[in-house]
C-alpha cells in the first residue's frame, strides 16, 4: 500500500469534515459565509429525520470500476465510518508531537459509484451524518447538493414533490492548487453537476379492484463529477431503494456492452457517462404512461354516469352526494401533481441537454471535438424523451379539464336532484291543500246544520212539551244564552288577537337582535336584471319600519329592498 501525502488545504478540510460545507476548497460567487452558515445550520436540523442511528441498518454500496490496482470492478458494502475511511483511501496519522497528518492510501478508480438510500423513499438514509460529510469532503462535492438531500429522510408523508432543480459548477482553467492532486489521480480540471428526477411507480396492487391500487411518485438524486484531464467518473446517488444501483450494475456488469463501460482513455470515460446520463433519465420516464391510464380509468369507472347516465323517471341513474365532488377534487389534484412532476422532469433533462451543449462548445474542454458526435447523439436521445413527456403532459392536462367538466356535471345533477326534490315536496303540498279545501268545505257544508241542531237543545225553544205541541220560546234564556255566548266569544277573539300580537312582538325581537351583527351581504340578481339583497338568518339589516323582507316581498313592494350593502 502506497502512502501520498496531500496539500495543507485538503488535510484540512478532511480533517474539519464535519464542519462542511464549510470546508470546501473551491467557493464561487454564491457560496458566501452566511449561505454556508445556513446550510450547516439547516443540515444539523434535519440530522435526526436524515440519518440512520441503527449502526445494523448502516450500508454504503460502493463500487469502484478500472481501480489503480487493475481490477475492473472492486465492489464493496460499507457498514461503519472506519471501514468508510479506508475505501475511500483515507488514512489518518496521528504524531505524538506534530498535528495530525492525512495521507490517501490509494488513487480515485476510473468511476466511482456510491449508492446512498434509504429501505424506501420515507425512511432515512442507512448511514450516519459523519460518514456522509467524509464522502462529501473528500470528493468536493459542491455546497448545494444538500438542497437535494432534504427530499428523502423520514417522514409521514412525501414531501417536495415541487422541488426540481439542476446544478452546475465547471472549473476548466485555473483550478485551486489545493484540487489538483496527482496522487489521487485529479487535475483540478473537471465539472460536477447534481439534479433530481421523478419517476411513477405502483406501490400496491388490487387484484379485485383496481381502483384500489396504490401508485407513488419516487424521487431519484443524481450527483456527477468529471476530471476533463485523466477522465476519473465519480457517481453520488441518493434513491428510496436499491433499484438504481440494480439498474447501474446491470450497466457496468461484465455481460453489459464494451461502450458503456470503457474507461480506457477520457473519451472513453466521457462516452461511458453519457451512457449512464441516459440510464437515469430512461429510468425517469417508465410507469408514467400507466399511472396516466390508471388515473384516467378510474375517473371513467367512477363517474362515468355523470355524462351518460339518463335522467328522468323511469331511467337507472346514480344518486349524486357532495362526496362525489370531494373525490373528483381529489383526482384532479394527483392528476395535477403528476404534471408538475413530468414538467420537472423535462426542464432538468433540458437543462442537462443544455450544458453538454455548453460544454461543447467551451474551448476550454478538451473532448469538444473528439466527443463532439457522441454529445449531438445523447442530446437527441434526451429529446426524445423530452417529446415524450410533452406527449404525457398533454395528456394529463386533458385529463384535468375532463375532471372539471364532470365535475360541473355532478354539480349540475345534484342541483338537479334538489329541484326534483322540492317538486315533489310541493306536490305534496299541493295535495295536502286539496285535502284541507275538501275539508272545509265539508265543514263549512254542515257548520249552519250544526249550528241549528246545537241552538235547538238549548232551553231557548223547547218541542218536548206536552202542553205545548207547537213548541214554547223563552225569552230569558235567549237573554242568558246572549249574555254568555256574546262576551265569550269576544274574550276568545281579543285572547287569539293578543296572543298574536305577542308572537309577532317576540319574532321582531329576535330579528332585530340577529340583525345587529350583520357582516356579511349575498346579492342575487333576479330574472330581470335587479338585484336583491339577502341576509343569512344570523345577518340581518336594520329594522325597516314599512315592514319585514318577507313582507315587503309578499306584497309586492320590493322597490323597498335596498340593493347594495350600506
Amino acid at each position: 500500500m502506497s502512502c501520498a501525502q496531500l496539500p495543507y488545504l485538503f488535510q484540512l478540510a478532511l480533517s474539519q469534515s464535519q464542519s462542511y460545507p464549510k470546508n470546501t476548497i473551491y467557493k464561487t460567487i454564491d457560496a458566501y459565509p452566511k449561505f454556508l452558515e445556513r446550510a450547516e445550520s439547516q443540515l444539523s436540523d434535519r440530522e435526526w429525520d436524515l440519518f440512520e442511528d441503527n449502526p445494523y441498518e448502516w450500508e454504503v454500496p460502493i463500487r469502484d470500476l478500472d481501480t489503480a490496482c487493475g481490477k475492473d470492478i472492486d465492489k464493496y458494502n460499507v457498514h461503519n465510518h472506519q471501514k468508510l475511511l479506508e475505501r475511500l483511501g483515507i488514512c489518518v496519522q496521528k504524531p505524538l508531537t506534530n498535528a495530525p497528518t492525512v495521507i490517501s492510501t490509494r488513487k480515485d478508480p476510473k468511476c466511482r459509484f456510491i449508492y446512498l438510500y434509504g429501505s424506501h423513499s420515507r425512511a432515512k438514509l442507512r448511514l450516519t451524518r459523519a460518514m456522509l460529510l467524509d464522502i462529501l469532503t473528500f470528493h468536493q462535492v459542491m455546497p448545494t447538493f444538500l438542497d437535494f438531500l432534504y427530499v428523502f429522510g423520514q417522514q409521514s408523508e412525501t414531501t417536495e414533490l415541487q422541488f426540481s432543480s439542476f446544478k452546475e459548477q465547471v472549473v476548466l482553467t485555473n483550478p485551486p492548487d489545493e484540487l489538483v492532486l496527482p496522487s489521487l489521480g485529479r487535475s483540478g480540471k473537471h465539472y460536477q453537476m447534481c439534479y433530481n428526477l421523478k419517476s411513477a411507480a405502483l406501490k400496491s396492487k388490487n387484484t379485485e379492484n383496481s381502483t384500489l391500487n396504490e401508485w407513488t411518485i419516487r424521487q431519484v438524486v443524481v450527483h456527477h463529477q468529471f476530471d476533463v484531464i485523466n477522465g476519473n467518473i465519480l457517481w453520488i446517488v441518493l434513491r428510496g431503494n436499491i433499484d438504481i444501483q440494480q439498474r447501474f450494475k446491470a450497466l457496468t456488469d461484465r455481460n453489459a456492452r464494451s461502450e458503456d463501460k470503457s474507461f480506457g482513455t477520457p473519451e472513453d470515460c466521457f462516452r461511458s457517462s453519457l451512457s449512464a446520463q441516459l440510464m437515469y433519465c430512461y429510468a425517469a420516464t417508465e410507469d408514467w404512461r400507466w399511472y396516466i391510464k390508471w388515473l384516467e380509468n378510474v375517473v371513467d369507472k367512477e363517474h362515468i354516469m355523470a355524462v351518460i347516465g339518463p335522467p328522468g323517471v323511469g331511467y337507472a341513474h346514480k344518486t349524486y352526494t357532495p362526496r362525489d365532488i370531494q373525490d373528483l377534487q381529489i383526482w384532479e389534484e394527483k392528476t395535477r401533481r403528476v404534471i408538475l412532476a413530468l414538467e420537472g422532469n423535462l426542464d432538468v433533462m433540458l437543462a442537462l441537454v443544455s450544458f453538454y451543449r455548453k460544454l461543447s462548445r467551451n474551448k476550454s474542454f478538451p473532448l469538444r471535438k473528439p466527443c463532439a458526435s457522441d454529445i449531438c447523439a445523447f442530446a437527441s436521445q434526451v429529446e426524445n424523451i423530452v417529446s415524450d413527456f410533452r406527449m404525457q403532459i398533454k395528456r394529463a392536462e386533458f385529463l384535468v379539464r375532463t375532471i372539471s367538466d364532470r365535475r360541473q356535471l355532478v354539480i349540475q345533477h345534484l342541483q338537479s336532484q334538489s329541484a326534483s326534490r322540492a317538486e315533489r315536496l310541493s306536490r305534496s303540498m299541493e295535495q295536502e291543500q286539496v285535502f284541507m279545501l275538501i275539508i272545509t268545505v265539508v265543514t263549512l257544508i254542515y257548520l249552519p246544520a250544526t249550528f241549528v241542531s246545537t241552538f235547538f237543545s238549548t232551553n231557548v225553544v223547547k218541542y218536548q212539551d206536552s202542553n205545548s205541541p207547537g213548541g214554547t220560546f223563552s225569552a230569558v234564556a235567549m237573554k242568558r244564552w246572549l249574555q254568555v255566548t256574546i262576551p265569550l266569544t269576544v274574550l276568545t277573539c281579543g285572547v287569539a288577537y293578543l296572543a298574536r300580537q305577542y308572537m309577532v312582538g317576540k319574532r321582531r325581537e329576535g330579528e332585530f337582535g340577529l340583525e345587529e351583527g350583520r357582516s356579511t351581504l349575498w346579492t342575487v340578481k333576479n330574472f330581470f336584471n335587479s338585484s336583491v339583497a339577502l341576509l343569512p338568518f344570523h345577518n340581518r339589516a336594520p329594522h325597516d319600519p314599512k315592514g319585514s323582507f318577507f313582507n315587503r316581498v309578499m306584497t309586492g313592494r320590493t322597490q323597498d329592498i335596498e340593493l347594495s350593502d350600506t
